[in-house]
This record gives C-alpha cells, sequence and structure tokens, in this order.
C-alpha cells in the first residue's frame, strides 16, 4: 500500500511535475488538513485500516463530499483512504487510488482544472497508442464491438456493390482494417468500400496527426486485401457535424456506426441543442440501412454524485478485475494502460459537472428510448453475429460471458454487464 507521498508521487505521474495544479491544491489540501487534524481523532481509523473495507470506505469520503463536511473529508482522505490505495495493488486498490484522486479535485472544487491538467500532461502519442494497444490486447471490449457490428455488416450488406460506412469514432481504423481482410474472400468478389471518418481528441493525440492517417493505413491495407476503396474524412468532432458533411452519394447504401462515441454528446441535460438526440434524427435523415451502436452498460448520465460515484465504483471494480487476470499487478505496462486510458475517464466522473464532464453514459433501457423516438426499430441479430462474439471470447478469460437478449447481445464480466452491441434500422 501507498503513503499519504506516495499518492503524491502517483498524483504527480498523472498530472505531470510541472503542475501548478497539484501544487495548488496540495498547498490547500494541507491547510484544510491542518484544520481538520485539530478537529477530528484520525489515530482510531488508522489502527484499523488494515480491517477496512475499502469500497465502504470510499463510499464513506464520498457521503463526506457530498455533505459538504469537507474538513471530515481532507482528514479522512489523508489519513485513512490515502493509506489504502495503490497504483499497483489489487484491483480495488487500483481503483481506489484514482477515485481519490477524483474526490481530491472534487473537495478543492479544482474538478475540470484537474481534468484538463490531466490533458495537458497527456503521454506522447507514442506512449499512448502504446497504452490503447495494451487494453485492446489483454480485454476484449474493443474487439467485442469491431466483431460484432463488422459481423452484422457482412450479413446485411451481402448482396450490395457499393457501401459507405460513416465512422463517428474512427480512433486508428482498426475496425474497418478487419473488415476489408474479411470482404477480400467474398464470393464474387469484394464491395466498394467507402468510409467517412469523424475524428475525437484522444484518437487524434494518439496517432500524432490528422485522420489522413487513418486514410492512408486504410487505403494500404484494401491495396493489399484487393478491396476498391475510398476515405473521406471530416474535419470536426461528432456533435458538430452537419448533413452535408457526410456526402452521401446516390448509388451507395449507407451503414452509421457508434462505438462508444455517443455517450461523449452531450444530451438535454447539458445542452439545450441536446446533440445526443440531434445527432440520431440527423442520421435518420440519411436513411441508412444499418446503424450499429455499442456503449457501456453504466448510468452516469444525469444521476446524483452520490449515485454516480456508487456506480462508478461497482463498474470500474468489475473493469479492473478483468484486467488483473491478465496482467501482473507490477507490470509497467499495465500500470500505464490504467493510467493514461482509464484514470481520467474515471476523474471526469467523480470531479466535473455540467458541460466539463463528459462521461455521460446510459444504460442500454435509455439508449433504446432514444433511438426509437429517432425513428429507428432494432435489428434482430442472427445466431451467425452471436458465434462471432463468442468465438473471440475463446481467446480469454473464462469469466467473460456473452448474454443474449431480445435485441441485443451484451458483453458481461462474471455477472456485470459491461458494454452492449446492437443494431438498428429505419421505420
Amino acid at each position: 500500500m501507498i503513503s499519504e507521498q506516495g499518492f503524491k508521487e502517483s498524483e504527480i505521474s498523472l498530472l505531470g511535475p510541472s503542475s501548478d495544479i497539484v501544487d495548488s491544491c496540495q498547498s490547500n489540501l494541507n491547510g484544510s488538513l491542518h484544520q481538520g487534524t485539530s478537529q477530528y481523532d484520525w489515530s482510531q481509523f488508522e489502527e484499523i485500516i488494515p480491517k477496512l473495507d475499502l469500497k465502504e470506505e470510499l463510499i464513506r469520503c464520498a457521503q463526506f463530499v457530498f455533505d459538504g463536511d469537507f474538513q471530515k473529508a481532507i482528514g479522512f482522505m489523508n489519513k485513512v483512504l490515502g493509506k489504502m490505495v495503490s497504483v499497483a495493488g489489487s484491483p480495488i486498490q487500483r481503483l481506489g487510488a484514482y477515485m481519490l484522486e477524483g474526490l481530491r479535485a472534487r473537495v478543492e472544487s479544482s474538478g475540470s482544472a484537474i481534468y484538463k491538467a490531466l490533458k495537458c500532461e497527456e503521454p506522447t502519442s507514442i506512449e499512448l497508442m502504446s497504452a490503447m494497444h495494451i487494453l485492446y490486447q489483454i480485454c476484449p471490449y474493443f474487439q467485442f464491438a469491431y466483431i460484432s457490428s463488422n459481423a452484422v455488416i457482412c450479413e446485411e450488406m451481402q448482396n450490395e456493390s457499393r457501401i459507405h460506412i460513416i465512422d463517428f469514432q474512427i480512433a486508428q481504423g482498426s475496425q474497418w482494417m478487419l473488415l476489408l481482410h474479411a470482404l477480400k474472400h467474398k464470393p464474387g468478389g469484394p464491395p466498394f468500400i467507402r468510409v467517412t471518418g469523424i475524428d475525437d481528441s484522444q484518437s487524434f493525440h494518439a496517432r500524432g496527426g490528422k485522420l489522413d492517417i487513418v486514410g492512408k493505413k486504410l487505403e494500404d491495407c484494401a491495396k493489399t486485401c484487393k478491396v476498391p476503396f475510398e476515405f473521406n474524412s471530416v474535419k470536426m468532432y461528432g456533435c458538430e457535424v452537419q448533413l452535408e458533411d457526410f456526402e452521401v452519394q446516390h448509388d451507395e447504401v449507407l451503414v452509421v456506426n457508434f462505438p462508444f462515441a455517443l455517450h461523449h454528446i452531450p444530451d438535454e441535460s447539458v445542452s439545450m441543442e441536446n446533440h445526443r438526440d440531434r445527432l440520431l434524427r440527423l442520421v435518420k435523415i440519411l436513411s441508412p440501412k444499418v446503424v450499429l451502436f455499442v456503449e457501456q452498460e453504466s448510468n452516469t448520465n444525469t444521476s446524483p454524485f452520490l449515485p454516480r460515484f456508487a456506480e462508478t465504483l461497482n463498474y470500474y471494480t468489475a473493469m479492473f478485475e478483468s484486467i488483473d487476470v491478465a496482467l501482473p499487478r507490477d507490470d509497467k505496462k499495465r500500470i500505464n494502460a490504467e493510467q493514461h486510458c482509464v484514470a481520467r475517464d474515471i476523474v471526469n466522473i467523480i470531479a466535473c459537472e455540467g458541460d466539463e464532464r463528459f462521461e455521460r453514459h446510459e444504460l442500454f433501457g435509455k439508449w433504446k428510448a432514444r433511438f426509437s423516438m429517432a425513428g429507428f426499430v432494432p435489428l434482430l441479430l442472427s445466431p451467425s453475429v452471436i458465434d462471432s462474439v463468442r468465438t473471440l471470447l475463446k481467446d480469454f478469460n473464462k469469466d467473460y460471458r456473452i448474454e443474449q437478449t431480445d435485441v441485443a447481445i451484451n458483453l458481461a464480466w462474471k455477472s456485470k454487464v459491461m458494454c452492449t452491441s446492437s443494431a438498428w434500422r429505419c421505420y
């Protein structure tokens, strides 16, 4: 377990050694802590720390924060929680370290500043790409999204000669490299594929450049696979796009892809424009043959702070446990992957509010209602789509499970549903 100084070192590793925010927050914490320790006797907790349940103590501290008892909260963070967490410990200790960071930021009313500092002190493009690749290899979440969606495309588009795919989070283009390889052996020859990619800030940084990098990579892959191909880029983020940005042609069949993308789009609780529903209505106007949708199964959008904190604790406990079976706890690459790819999401959910909190997940039932109101009905997934996902899981731990509902496929870790894949068509 790490000491208060150890957690400070972890904080510096997250924010960067030159962060003024770290120093100012620590100064404020020290001042508040002096008041807190003079009023509360923490020695009784220090003596029983080994017997405490970290989950319960995180919830206890979140309650202090919610109640506005900041002296007690800060004292509890420094004298109790700080001695229970570790970025190299058990799954709950690792998660606790990042949730503690979120609580610290929230108490100091610096959630947005802390999160901006996390972004400013991002790892290099090579480091972030490496961290993302580690998660891609050791966890099936991204592959679940890509393979389930590609299986639907291959099935629904088997008789089409020209296919236009609009991808609202194209990232590194990995999903479409998989599809191009799947299409190269199609009886009768592969169809013409046109991909329109829409960017996001994290993928831009990981690539070290614009979407043209993705386009070149996909063009090279298509040439190798002998699949006729064209790439178009939309140089703006998802909530900014308009109908004319897609350049849809009359002789092509349209596919729209939302892989872990829509939860970043603000809804009516954040913006009067309600870009989340506006975007779905805009897509409906395009009359796509199929819309592919994959999201985390978590409820952090409009939940008040305490339920949101508990939901985050519950969801990410399962995620950290699923990572724990794949790599040793002291593996530096694993620690980097958790810090660079997961910690910032946790801090954002806990510390930020309003339009500065853009990690806003919803449960599938809510997404289903949004799609229905926009004019879509669910597409029943065939046994071959389910089989494709089950084949994927053979390469991962036995505690990953596939659950099939009437309109979706769930990927679960043990009994906890982590993400859901579904397909939709216009009615």
